[in-house]
């Protein structure tokens, strides 16, 4: 066991360690209750497809359920080489984070802890990234896990699809299901922790991650295959209008950091006050299927730009913090 300031690291698993082509990161905050199902997932698709030498990085994020003990229940009986990760600080970017820099193989994949993975998925990532395009962040396919769900924070396109600015990069690929080589992990770098849940701004880590991406001129791929099961637990209109602000509000953050950079961000802001001014007129809602409205979304988006402008500011009149995740290169 290695332990930094705000960082343990535990290295126990059941299986001898080799140096793999993949590793699975896994991020975790008081969930003890699904784990076992998306990690006996994991271990089922790297059993299914044992060319393609696998590890598994578990970033328990200071849970205080009984999520501590069952990772080493978890790893005693793993079939694949797995690495536990405790991350102090609070937040998924540091988590992410964490887990990157604990990570060994040349390709990094980010599945959410509600998720499962089809069995064809380390398959199916072979088959795409075998063309020896490396230089590319891919995301695949994200099903509804449970039919007692509201459809939300799901992909089902069967479509295969490059990102350009037309389009919001938010939900273009999800950050439960989102791969990527090493080398554009150590190009594009750490994930902003202002940012994701568990942070002031609630979420969009992941998008702040592929607009840094794109503007490197790394192209974002979504693919309809590489499937996982998203078991999110919301089952209420009231719990989906929730995470729909939470959404809102990093997105407006997101907005002001790159506005220079990406401005074509503005735009997409700009199309959502024009939405929500027709949707006054009887004009459709943002999302028919859950009757979400634009209006939540145009001062989330506001309050979440004003809140950037804070953090930024006192950021900037403090002393930079000396932790793990800025000391260590991802290596």
């Amino acid at each position: 066991m290695r332990e930094c300031s705000n960082l343990v690291v535990t290295e126990t698993s059941a299986v001898k360690r080799r140096e793999p082509l993949a590793s699975f990161i896994v991020c975790t905050r008081n969930r003890a209750g699904a784990l076992d199902a998306c990690i006996r997932s994991i271990e089922a698709a790297c059993r299914s497809h044992a060319a393609m030498t696998s590890e598994l990085v578990v970033v328990d994020n200071a849970s205080t359920d009984d999520t501590a003990r069952r990772l080493i229940q978890i790893a005693a009986t793993s079939t694949i080489p797995m690495t536990v990760v405790t991350e102090r600080r609070p937040g998924l970017a540091a988590a992410r984070n964490a887990g990157m820099e604990r990570s060994r193989g040349r390709i990094l994949i980010f599945i959410d802890d509600d998720c499962e993975i089809d069995n064809r998925y380390l398959k199916d990532l072979e088959q795409h990234y075998a063309t020896g395009e490396r230089r590319i962040i891919r995301g695949g396919r994200v099903e509804l896990g449970s039919p007692r769900d509201l459809p939300f924070t799901i992909k089902r396109s069967s479509t295969r699809a490059r990102f350009t600015p037309d389009i919001h990069p938010g939900g273009f690929i999800l950050g439960c299901n989102m791969t990527m080589h090493r080398d554009v992990a150590f190009q594009v770098g750490h994930f902003d922790e202002r940012l994701g849940a568990g942070s002031p701004l609630q979420s969009a880590e992941d998008t702040d991650y592929l607009v840094r991406a794109f503007q490197l001129g790394i192209p974002i791929e979504y693919v309809p295959d590489m499937t996982v099961l998203h078991y999110h637990g919301r089952s209420t209109r009231a719990a989906i209008e929730r995470l729909h602000r939470n959404y809102s509000l990093g997105n407006g953050a997101l907005c002001l950091k790159h506005l220079l950079k990406a401005p074509w961000l503005l735009r997409h802001f700009c199309w959502t006050i024009r939405s929500a001014c027709r949707e006054l007129l009887g004009g459709p809602r943002f999302d028919p299927e859950v009757s979400l409205s634009h209006w939540p979304i145009v001062f989330m988006n506001l309050l979440g730009a004003a809140k950037f402008a804070r953090l930024a500011i006192t950021r900037r009149a403090q002393p930079p913090e000396i932790t793990q995740s800025n000391r260590q290169l991802i290596r």
